[in-house]
């Protein structure tokens, strides 16, 4: 790359939101909690201004309908508006005909309120996995142009990431094409370190997370509303694992995020995609029933 792209990303959800929980395992369990995106999301807005930034908010469908001033007042800043589901659940636990359903009317919601195409879409938890891998080609055929489901990495969601890359690649399938913009972790004396968003941006110190960025010519981030909220309640029942990963280093996030935006330039997925020369970067052939990698290999797409 002939300079650095470090893109700035948000995946829109409530505090409640969280994945793989009994507690708060369907939109039913929601209502019983106090809404904070609203609050949360404002908080985010304002340090982006300040900052002159724009960046790419990944909206769930179920936000768009029952917070609709939420999405609207991210689209009115001028940040650009993709999918982040519509009901908040895992790809890899889906049905092919389940994940079309809920990407479909996640997309309708968007677009609706917003007036503008949605582009870009992020999976639950990065849960698009080597099983699921049909998901791309669903994403292609219903109009998404650019992907960031792909943690590169083993994380909680996925033992082990859909494709095997270390940086943004194009999927072509049947005429139409994908392009994937992965999340890449940072390496430490030969250990591979998560630092761009979430938990592992709450949990490590500032002074390793500048370092990790300012040596990646490539970086996603990704934020909640949530990672800034030090005065959210505790989520009912989590184990205390869970609650170590989602509650520590809360108080310290929106200093450390405000830090990063003052040592960084960061532009949205958009931007992105016109500044990478993508006729340089790998490109991977999915064929219906499996994926053509560089190296000859191909993964098996389950029917």
């Amino acid at each position: 790359m002939s300079q650095s792209v470090h893109i700035l990303t948000f995946d829109i959800e409530d505090w409640f939101h969280v994945l793989e929980h009994r507690d708060t395992a369907s939109e039913g369990d929601w209502c019983r909690f106090e809404s904070r995106v609203e609050r949360n999301t404002d908080r985010i807005l304002e340090c982006l201004d300040e900052a002159n930034v724009r960046a790419t908010f990944f909206c769930l469908g179920w936000i768009a309908r029952t917070h609709p001033q939420v999405v609207k007042a991210i689209s009115a800043a001028g940040h650009e508006i993709g999918s982040h589901s519509d009901r908040h659940l895992l790809v890899n636990q889906m049905t092919q005909r389940q994940f079309m359903d809920d990407l479909r009317t996640s997309i309708a919601s968007l677009e609706d309120l917003t007036g503008h195409q949605v582009r870009a879409f992020r999976s639950p938890g990065f849960s698009i996995s080597r099983q699921s891998i049909w998901a791309f080609s669903v994403l292609a055929e219903n109009g998404v142009e650019w992907d960031s489901s792909v943690f590169a990495s083993s994380h909680s969601h996925s033992r082990e990431p859909a494709l095997d890359i270390t940086g943004p690649v194009t999927l072509e399938w049947r005429g139409m094409r994908l392009k994937q913009f992965p999340v890449v972790p940072g390496c430490v004396l030969g250990r591979r370190i998560s630092f761009s968003g979430g938990g592992y941006f709450r949990l490590l110190p500032y002074g390793l997370i500048r370092h990790l960025m300012s040596k990646s010519d490539y970086a996603m981030t990704y934020f909640h509303p949530r990672d800034f909220d030090p005065d959210q309640p505790l989520i009912p029942n989590l184990p205390l694992h869970r609650v170590f990963r989602s509650y520590v280093g809360l108080k310290s996030a929106l200093a450390k995020f405000r830090a990063l935006l003052g040592h960084f330039h960061f532009i949205d997925i958009s931007e992105a995609n016109k500044l990478l020369d993508w006729d340089a970067l790998p490109k991977l052939q999915l064929d219906g029933t499996s994926l053509s990698i560089p190296n000859g290999r191909k993964i098996c797409l389950p029917a």
